[in-house]
């Protein structure tokens, strides 16, 4: 079971650290990612980070702002957000996965999201 908490309200321009803790398994084996769904849009990939942490895959949109972690101690995912902007408003979910892609469909396991709401 994924869990994403973190989430809340911030103005454009600020941070915010979204974390997905694990449970009822170990995830430390599998690929791990972040996805997001604004209202009205399909969801879509943020971030992946390999079982090793070695490897690293960002959407374009967020190259740069945000940077993918984990602590496989703790069970837990990190996605670190900075400079945030108005488009980057949505619920922001993990996921995991055998293989680093930016292709939900590769991924088994999801967590409920998060709201993130940045306002201009």
């Amino acid at each position: 079971q994924l869990q994403a908490y973190g989430g809340g309200l911030v103005q454009a321009g600020g941070s915010l650290r979204l974390s997905c803790a694990a449970s009822g398994r170990t995830f430390s084996s599998y690929v791990m990612g972040w996805f997001r769904q604004a209202p009205g849009k399909e969801r879509e990939f943020v971030a992946a980070i390999s079982w090793s942490g070695g490897g690293t895959v960002y959407a374009d949109s967020v190259k740069g702002r945000f940077t993918i972690s984990r602590d496989d101690a703790k069970n837990t995912v990190y996605l670190q957000m900075n400079s945030l902007k108005p488009e980057d408003t949505a619920v922001y979910s993990c996921a995991a996965g055998n293989r680093i892609t930016a292709q939900r469909l590769e991924y088994n396991y999801w967590g409920q999201g998060t709201l993130v709401t940045v306002s201009s």
